[in-house]
């Protein structure tokens, strides 16, 4: 009886908060405000820590943000990565790669290092400072992919670098969480660091990245064939099985799942059932890229927050800002050579996400961190994701107001006009 009650309270969740991003994507629509913005707000809207609390049935909330509802949201980061990766071809993305690979870097090295110098200075311990600077490291670029999507942008220089550069900070990031969980979890805590150790685990992380990269591009196509799959269907379905195979893998091996699904998503941009597969997941996408967004938005709780967590927030978001801003934008700049484009590159990698989270989490558990750090950093990635899409929308108007409709830009790009 129990586990029905639980089934019922995940599918209730589901459908308020669906319907509740549906209908706040309608009114961010008409009033020319990026639908993602509406999605994430829905959530924050009907969320058990806002009007939901006043929903009561039977003694129980009527929304409940279960474990279950949260797999789901998970799910849907995958299924918009996997919706990335076929937008960029192999060839792409390793054309792209010195510059995805320097600015995805420095989009780690420069918050980490930031953070951990301007904590220290605020007076935190050792591991404390590092565990925010780690939850500065990695972007969340499911939102500024949806924004390039909106805006009918994916397939431009900028829109290339900041996915390629975002895999890369993801891998990092992975990387930099690895080394500093352990460190939190062993007695010797910071003392216990070796540089070698680091080295090998980021380089073991990188590794692990290439030969699915590899893997996916080898074998996929050759599986995934009008040839060998008849039945109405049997492409889609194999084809989601894939994603969500190579997810499951990448979270086996301590990567982001989204990393094997975005690694599949390229490996069929390039096969004869592209067309089929992105029609297909498009429709997924319609679904589950706004519960995503939503359930990410019920999941703050600003009831906690007081002068003191709120001034500590605004320097994490300071600095959250800024180094993403330099290390990504600057290093765009110069590869893209264009101000416009590179500025448009810092921006889509401003948002925080699951990473985030994940560190001000462990470091709860962990005992590391105060319950006053934990609704910052979560604060962090919560201001992070809203002024991300409302910046690149605005980068983009100015974009169209400057070219008219219709024509093209200084870099020969086809503009859209909405």
């Amino acid at each position: 009886m129990a586990a029905e009650a639980h089934f019922i309270e995940t599918i209730i969740g589901v459908g308020i908060l669906l319907f509740a991003a549906k209908l706040m994507a309608e009114l961010f629509l008409r009033l020319k405000l990026p639908i993602v913005l509406g999605e994430l707000l829905a959530g924050m809207i009907v969320g058990p820590f806002a009007l939901g609390q006043f929903f009561i049935l039977d003694g129980k909330h009527l929304l409940h943000i279960n474990d279950e509802i949260k797999i789901l949201g998970e799910m849907g980061a995958i299924v918009i990565l996997f919706m990335a990766g076929l937008e960029m071809t192999p060839k792409e993305f390793l054309k792209g790669g010195k510059a995805s690979f320097t600015v995805g870097t420095l989009g780690v090295v420069v918050p980490f290092f930031a953070g951990l110098a301007v904590f220290g200075f605020f007076g935190f311990e050792a591991l404390e400072s590092m565990l925010i600077a780690t939850a500065l490291t990695a972007t969340s670029i499911a939102i500024s992919i949806q924004v390039l999507n909106e805006f009918g942008r994916i397939k431009t220089p900028e829109a290339r670098l900041i996915i390629g550069a975002a895999v890369v900070d993801d891998i990092l990031a992975i990387a930099v969480l690895s080394v500093v969980i352990s460190i939190t979890g062993s007695d010797a805590g910071i003392d216990s660091i070796d540089i070698t150790e680091v080295a090998i685990t980021i380089l073991k992380v990188l590794g692990f990245f290439a030969i699915m990269l590899v893997t996916a591009v080898v074998i996929i196509p050759k599986v995934i064939t009008p040839r060998l799959w008849k039945a109405k269907g049997s492409v889609e379905g194999i084809a989601t099985a894939a994603f969500f195979g190579a997810a499951a893998l990448a979270g086996s091996i301590g990567l982001s799942p989204i990393v094997g699904a975005f690694a599949v998503g390229m490996a069929l941009s390039t096969t004869k059932v592209f067309e089929k597969v992105e029609n297909f997941i498009g429709k997924i996408g319609l679904i589950f890229a706004p519960l995503f967004f939503a359930i990410i938005g019920a999941q703050v709780d600003l009831r906690a927050v007081d002068i003191n967590i709120l001034m500590l927030s605004g320097a994490v978001i300071a600095v959250a800002v800024v180094t993403k801003l330099f290390g990504c934008g600057l290093p765009a700049m110069l590869f893209l050579k264009s101000k416009a484009q590179g500025m448009r590159v810092g921006i889509g990698m401003i948002s925080r996400g699951e990473v985030g989270l994940i560190v001000a989490g462990v470091g709860v558990t962990a005992g590391v961190l105060s319950s006053e750090v934990y609704s910052t950093i979560v604060i962090m990635v919560a201001v992070t994701t809203i002024i991300t899409p409302i910046w690149l929308k605005m980068e983009y108007r100015k974009e169209q107001r400057k070219d008219g409709d219709g024509g093209t830009n200084a870099k020969g790009i086809e503009t859209k006009s909405e």
